[in-house]
Formats: C-alpha cells, structure tokens, sequence
C-alpha cells in the first residue's frame, strides 16, 4: 500500500523506500520563513532605541521602558519549546500560520496602543505568537529539502538572525526619527504589516509536516517555568520603581523555588516515560548545561548593555532617536564584519576557542566605555563611544558564531532540535534578565553618566562568568565524572 505523503497543499503517493524528490517550491519556501524569521527576531530590538519616545508619548513609571523589550521576549523565550511541539502535533504549516496572523493582529495592537499598559499586553501576545512562528522553521526545512542542499538552507538561519540583530536598533532609529505621516514610534510596529501579509499570501507554498510519532504537550512544566520566570523578572523591573519593599523579594524567592519544582517535575516525568518540556538526555554531560548557562549570561549582557547605552543618551542627554539608533551602528557593523571573518577564517582553524577571543574583545571594549563614561563631559554626547560599541560588537561576532556549535557539538542527531529550541529560549530569556538587570542598575543611579559606568561594570562581572561557564563547558568528556 503506498504510503501518502505532503507536498505543499498537494498529497502525493509515494512507495514506501522510494525517494520522494526535492519539494518543488522548496526555495521560494526558504524565502518565506526567512522573512518571517527576520520580522520576528527584529521586534526583539527595533524597540529598544523607541523605547524612550514611547515612554514620553505614553507616559508611566520608567521601568515601562523595560516592559516594551522585556514583554516580548519573556514570553517568547517561555513558549518557544511548546510551540515546536504544537507544529509536532497540528502540522508545522499550520501553527506557522496561525503564528504569523496572531503577530500581525498583536503588530497592529501595538502600533495604535493608548496606554503603556495596553503596549506591553500587546508585547506579550506578539512574543506568544513569534514562539509559535520561529520553531517551526527547522522543521519546515528538513521536511522540504536533502542532502547537501538540506545544510545550505539550514545555514542562512545564522546569517538572517545577525541580520535582524544588526538592523533593528538602527532601524528603529530610522523609523520613530522619520516620523512618517506623523506615524512616530508607532512605525516600528507597522512596518511588520506588510511583511506578515506577504509572508500569509506566499504560506501555501510551505510543505506540510508533522512529526511521524506525535509528543504530547507538557502544559504543567510550561505553567510552571512560566510563572516562575515572570516571578523573577517582575520584581527584578518593577523593585527599583517601588523602593524593593518585602514583596519583591518574596516574589523573587517564589519565582525561585518554582523554576526549582520546575527542575524535579522535569526529572520525575522523564523517569516515568512522560514527555517533559525539557528532554533529560541533554543533561547527562555537563557541556550542555554549561552552554545553557553561557548563553544566558552573554545575551544578557548584550542586550541589556544596548538598552542601557540608548537609555543614557535619551534620558540623560536628551540626545533625538536618531543619535541613539546611530551610536549603535558601529556595534552592528562590528559584529557583522567579526561574524563573517569568524566564519569563513578563525573558526575552521581555532574551532571552539574562539569563544575566549570573542569575551576578551566584549570585555575589552566594555572596559573601554566605562573609561569613556567617566572621562566624558556628564552633559555632553561622548565621541569617543561609538568606538568603543564597535570593539563590543566585533566581540559579539566573534563569540556568537563558535558558540552555537559548540554547544550542539555532543548533542545526539534525535536531541538536536530539542537542543536549539532549548538554546533559543534561554537567549531570549537572557535577554529579558539583561533588561530587567543592567537596565535596573541604570535607572537606579541619581546620575545618568554614573548609571551607566556602574550598569557597564556590572556587564563586566558577568562576562566574567560567562568565561567560567565557557570553561566548564569546554572541558574534555574524559574529565566529566556524570559520564
């Protein structure tokens, strides 16, 4: 009996053990989830140098600065693992769908939003909805191509990431600054609009799939490292605005035991042959969590270094949006010229290594603009800071293109996708954490200037850390006594 498989919207015969052939579309498809993707991972920073135009039109305490990043990435980060499983189990294609039209409809939310608070729920249901989006796309890929040409398509993800990655700031720069039909920041959120309708148009090219052996749904392992998640970085933003009374302590404290009844429920279903959110094999080297742990700390420090940078030149300097969104495009062009030397010349050669150049270079030029912070007129725009950001971002591109390697290096071919799911969230829950933190640090200072040396110091302290968990993770399986 022959077995039916899925082309596009099309179902063909095929014989069991008889090749089915390349996907027709299948590079017009690439297209499509490369757009979405991009659309998707720039919402994560095109906010962040509109933030403070935001914040004057709409008014609040300062920490609702935080809240328009942070709103989109929590629950991003937190739904990323359970969107993978939902296109497992309704079909890649589908849930890619309905991911795209709930961000459109959550965009446009966004962009004639009333009130901050109206802003940030919108944020939230725009995360929600790119978790549903973004995990589909490897899926989507090794559904519709083979071979060699399978590893040329998986390839250009990495480039479109440190694309959006490097044109968001500026962009949103751009965008509030051009004030387009008097549009002003509301732009940043339009401009998905005809991105999403061309992504929804072109859907039907996609090749359907789902998993051959449906996983189930772990719904009480995602409400917990959900809810323990927003415990923790709630207070972590909202502390300073409140003068840390007892209850953001509280709930630190609660969002901490929860993220650890998290861990035990994890290994109680594992144990028991259930399906956990967080598949156990990945733990049994200490590589991987090491690699977990690494790429919390770097992301943090990333992202929350950015938003500090754009916070002291907007609130402290008065500076227009589009000084901010400019000042970052050396740490942009940085990381875009390291990544691509990193690639095609220091990789093959150093191989994992690199990582510790990558840090160096970070801290190097972290140093150097806590120098510049303090040896700047406090009232005046510091020139000698785009420099500065520049040797930042070229540590950035040193280190992010070796790392995601690594890290999947002892990984089994059945954990992989488990494993960049995992990765992927904690990037952006990393991110979240590097707002709440380092911007905290920032807003909690009397003196802009001094906010940002010591937010600058305390992104120091943690690159620190990220070589210690580099190390740990570096270190030979021999040497690992959980083996």
């Amino acid at each position: 009996m022959p077995k039916l498989v899925r082309q596009g919207p099309v179902v063909a015969d095929v014989a069991p053990g008889v090749p089915r052939g390349p996907y027709r579309w299948r590079w017009a498809a690439l297209a499509v989830l490369l757009t979405a993707e991009a659309m998707n991972l720039l919402d994560a920073t095109i906010v962040q140098v509109a933030a403070p135009v935001i914040h004057t039109d709409l008014g609040g305490p300062d920490s609702v600065i935080q809240w328009y990043a942070a709103a989109y990435t929590l629950p991003f980060a937190m739904f990323l693992i359970t969107g993978g499983r939902l296109g497992d189990i309704l079909g890649r294609r589908r849930v890619f769908r309905v991911g795209v039209a709930a961000f459109l409809a959550a965009s446009l939310l966004c962009a004639a939003a009333p009130s901050a608070g109206v802003l940030i729920g919108a944020r939230a249901v725009q995360g929600a909805a790119a978790a549903l989006v973004i995990p589909q796309t490897i899926g989507l890929i090794r559904a519709m191509f083979d071979g060699d040409e399978r590893a040329r398509a998986l390839g250009t993800i990495g480039p479109v990431m440190g694309l959006a990655a490097v044109c968001g700031p500026a962009l949103g720069g751009l965008l509030t600054h051009a004030d387009l039909f008097g549009s002003s920041w509301r732009a940043v959120f339009l401009v998905n609009l005809p991105l999403g309708a061309a992504v929804l148009l072109a859907a039907p090219l996609l090749h359907e799939d789902r998993a051959a052996v449906r996983p189930r749904l772990d719904l009480s392992g995602t409400a917990l490292v959900v809810t323990g998640s927003g415990a923790v970085v709630y207070p972590l933003i909202q502390g300073h605005d409140a003068g840390w009374p007892g209850w953001t302590w509280a709930l630190l404290a609660g969002g901490t035991a929860l993220l650890g009844l998290f861990g035990l429920d994890q290994r109680r279903k594992s144990r028991r042959g259930r399906s956990p959110l967080v598949e156990a094999g990945l733990f049994r080297h200490r590589g991987f969590p090491a690699a977990l742990v690494t790429s919390t700390l770097f992301f943090a420090v990333m992202n929350g270094l950015m938003l500090v940078v754009v916070l002291h030149l907007q609130l402290g300097l008065d500076a227009d949006v589009l000084t901010a969104g400019l000042t970052l495009l050396p740490w942009s062009f940085g990381m875009a010229v390291a990544s691509w030397v990193a690639g095609a010349r220091l990789v093959p050669r150093y191989g994992p290594r690199l990582m510790y150049a990558g840090l160096a270079t970070l801290l190097a030029g972290v140093l150097a603009a806590t120098a510049v912070y303090a040896a700047s007129d406090p009232a005046a725009y510091p020139w000698p800071l785009p420099a500065a950001l520049a040797v930042c971002g070229a540590g950035v591109g040193l280190f992010t293109v070796p790392f995601f390697t690594a890290a999947l290096h002892r990984v089994g071919p059945a954990e992989t996708g488990s494993a960049a799911g995992l990765l992927n969230a904690v990037q952006q829950l990393g991110g979240t954490l590097g707002t709440a933190l380092l911007g905290g640090v920032f807003l909690g200072a009397a003196d802009p200037a001094d906010g940002a040396q010591r937010a600058f110091w305390a992104a120091g302290a943690l690159l620190l850390a990220t070589a210690v968990a580099v190390a740990a993770g570096l270190r030979r399986p021999s040497a690992d006594p959980a083996r």
